[in-house]
């Protein structure tokens, strides 16, 4: 063979081997990787034919987003407070439906669909320290009680101090662990023993004996000894808020008043100290009762130094008010925490795209947006006719209803607000901003710690809306039908990845 014959049989074979090469790379290489990132969408309409319905990813182009009558600016450069998580509330009522009136597997399946990755993953929990307007014995009739119910006399050692009437609440608490062991809890009293009140002993209203010294440094101890029986039962106490509504009381059911001078003096003298001596770690949060009241109480109670060194922050109700007050008292008090910690849906608004309309703007993307680190509903789970109840709401509805006859569960509009959130944002996520346009596109956005972002829009109006979501100089088209809630989630620059293999 001539020399240049074998160096074009040289050559050809090169560019063969290079032509090979390339094609087996552009083969190897997923789509959408590179400058491509695209975004899981996750939709429930107000219609109800999408319920926290996985859909057609999103992807980023280089488009002009100029054209869109509405964008959406996420920013992971502009941080806001880190989440803590999004839940309801594990009263007695709750438990007992779950623990009695449901078989092993249908108990199972609720709690890994409430709990775990396949489900909405809720996050955060509250349970009432004693009873509640919605407490029941194990026959499911109503029942108030504390953890240190004497017939007569007082009792300020505390030696009947016992938390077995508690025993759904903790089954309950135990088998969510197992499904989910970093579920944060929330304890919360109605009402102190009715020993401790002044003037009336009893469950229904009233308030401590501010008389006797005796009776504060009790009540201290008694919040010491619930979270150290509670974490004998494997279940730690993440926080404690010191009364449910302190401003409101009712002849009705469990409940007890607490005036903001008072709290901050109980906090301050006695629960802060005891705290420290028995090397309690439970954060201790004020309040807790509505956004309308909010600025004025937190201000005595945070505004009282002494109180103030014990104190996490402040934890407040949907029943009056707006959520902006939140970011007031956060504005006052920058270095504590605000916890959204109480909403009830019921039968006084049946309709689900209105429910999920002012669910979404008020609680899931309102809360956060005003610095609230939780979202939590109130009964996690109720029977079809609100109940059974302990002399409270007649008409309350759960995150889900559960069916006392069958066992069958129903899952509510709230069920389906808090997935599109705590399905998606992790604990220890940061909010980041987002460009909101009030009244008519509500967002919220985060970055969790694995660096994937949510950003989380609804649209309360009555007409479909069109938008655009731009980050990192990219973005996408959506158009959110009305009365919806859309959840988009990416990490960026990872194309097509799936963050969330799920059944629902």
């Amino acid at each position: 063979m001539k020399p240049e014959n074998a160096q074009r049989r040289k050559w050809i074979l090169l560019s063969a081997l290079l032509v090979l090469t390339l094609l087996f790379c552009s083969l190897a290489v997923p789509s959408g990787t590179g400058s491509e990132t695209s975004a899981e969408v996750w939709l429930t309409t107000g219609d109800r034919t999408n319920l926290l319905t996985k859909k057609a990813p999103v992807v980023f182009t280089d488009q002009d987003s100029s054209e869109e009558k509405l964008t959406v600016k996420v920013s992971p450069e502009v941080r806001y407070q880190t989440m803590d998580g999004f839940g309801a509330a594990i009263t007695g009522s709750s438990a007992y439906l779950i623990n009695h009136k449901m078989t092993e597997a249908q108990r199972s399946s609720l709690l890994g669909d409430l709990f775990m990755e396949d489900g909405i993953r809720l996050s955060f929990v509250r349970h009432t320290i004693g009873a509640s307007d919605f407490s029941v014995d194990e026959n499911g009739q109503p029942s108030s009680y504390t953890y240190d119910d004497i017939e007569s006399g007082t009792d300020y050692g505390l030696e009947h101090f016992s938390i077995d009437k508690d025993a759904d609440v903790v089954s309950l608490l135990q088998s969510m662990l197992k499904n989910n062991h970093a579920v944060k809890i929330l304890g919360t009293p109605w009402t102190a023993p009715p020993w401790m009140k002044y003037g009336e002993n009893t469950y229904n209203g009233w308030y401590l004996d501010y008389t006797n010294p005796k009776v504060y440094a009790a009540y201290a101890d008694y919040f010491v000894k619930y979270i150290q029986a509670y974490e004998a039962k494997g279940i730690p106490i993440y926080g404690l808020t010191i009364q449910n509504e302190p401003a409101f009381t009712s002849p009705d059911y469990p409940s007890m008043s607490m005036g903001a001078e008072e709290q901050a003096r109980f906090i301050r003298d006695y629960l802060g100290p005891a705290f420290i001596r028995q090397g309690i770690g439970t954060k201790i949060i004020a309040f807790d009762h509505n956004w309308k009241l909010g600025e004025a109480y937190a201000g005595k109670v945070l505004g009282d130094s002494g109180a103030a060194s014990y104190i996490d922050g402040t934890a407040y109700h949907c029943y009056e008010g707006s959520p902006e007050a939140m970011s007031a008292v956060q504005s006052d008090f920058p270095d504590k925490n605000i916890y959204f910690t109480e909403c009830s849906g019921g039968q006084w608004s049946p309709d689900f795209g209105d429910n999920l309309s002012w669910q979404m703007s008020n609680l899931i993307i309102g809360a956060p947006r005003n610095a609230a680190k939780t979202v939590l509903f109130w009964n996690l789970a109720l029977d079809p006719d609100g109940g059974p109840t302990n002399g409270g709401c007649e008409d309350c509805r759960g995150v889900v209803t559960v069916n006392p006859a069958t066992g069958d569960v129903e899952k509510n509009v709230e069920y389906y607000a808090l997935g599109h959130a705590s399905k998606f944002v992790d604990p220890g996520a940061v909010r980041i901003a987002s460009t909101r346009y009030e009244g008519k596109l509500e967002t919220v956005a985060y970055e969790n710690p694995d660096g994937s972002l949510v950003l989380i829009a609804a649209n309360p109006g009555t007409a479909e809306l069109t938008f655009s979501a731009e980050w990192n100089g990219r973005s996408f088209s959506y158009s959110l039908p009305p009365k919806s809630a859309v959840t988009f989630k990416w990490l960026p620059d990872s194309g097509s990845h799936d963050f969330i293999n799920s059944k629902l």
